[in-house]
């Protein structure tokens, strides 16, 4: 089931995506389904008359992972972690497909990161492997933004990884899905720069949220960055960044300077 949340110029609603690609509609939902359940109203809009939004608004945080593919942590020329690498984001950096994403002036260098996003459905804490996927709500497509020189000069990643619009979220909460092997690539500007595959994870989705849950109590709409393949890369103003993701769909968003 696709759940997204969006506007018709009003205040934002939950809905079902539902219908053939190109044909698609939303079927209204009454609340945050995330915390009554999937209830219908009587409401339909066709897919192209919506603005879709960010699907989900973290209530308490965004915790993401750090080199949890080893091609990517090689280009970088940095090892893999024995244990995931685990930070957090504000959830001011989250934004929506088609938001632009803000290039701060105090960096020269803005990398996009496709990654699988995992989203919280219920509080977990102290989880096990084997329960792990029981907390999830669904998975969503991210692009874990990063001021990469930020990121080396700073030696922790709370600003390089925080800006305010650093964490596109969507299109959609995709809530009917196997994690363990999609396909994911990345564009830019049409062309593929990433182009990996979730089996290649060194942590796969339940041991990330077993090890997140044995520090921080999960709660109902945390997400969970699951980590970026190799491929990364810089952005320049005025281009765009396309993640799509087996079994859920594409994240766009444009780059500009303000």
């Amino acid at each position: 089931m696709r759940i997204a949340r969006y506007t018709t110029g009003e205040d934002p609603a939950y809905g079902v995506i539902d219908g053939e690609p190109g044909d698609e509609v939303v079927r209204g939902l009454r609340g945050d389904p995330l915390y009554i359940g999937v209830v219908p109203d009587d409401t339909t809009v066709a897919l192209e008359e919506v603005r879709l939004l960010a699907p989900v608004i973290p209530r308490s945080k965004v915790i993401g992972i750090g080199r949890n593919y080893a091609d990517h942590a090689a280009e970088l020329a940095n090892v893999v972690p024995a244990e995931p690498m685990m930070f957090l984001i504000p959830n001011t950096a989250v934004v929506g497909p088609g938001d632009p994403v803000v290039m701060p002036r105090q960096s020269r260098q803005v990398d996009y990161e496709g990654e699988l996003a995992v989203v919280i459905g219920k509080i977990a804490k102290d989880v096990r492997v084997q329960d792990a996927l029981d907390c999830v709500w669904g998975y969503t497509v991210a692009n874990d933004v990063t001021a990469r020189d930020l990121q080396k000069s700073d030696g922790q990643w709370a600003r390089a990884k925080g800006f305010d619009s650093f964490c596109p979220l969507g299109p959609w909460v995709e809530t009917e899905l196997d994690p363990s092997d999609l396909r994911l690539v990345t564009r830019l500007d049409g062309k593929v720069v990433q182009d990996g595959r979730t089996a290649d994870m060194v942590h796969d989705v339940a041991a990330l949220i077993a090890y997140a849950s044995a520090a921080f109590t999960l709660l109902p709409g945390d997400v969970i960055l699951t980590g970026t393949p190799a491929g990364v890369g810089p952005v320049s103003a005025g281009q765009r960044v396309s993640i799509e993701i087996e079994g859920i769909g594409a994240l766009d968003n444009p780059f500009v300077r303000r």
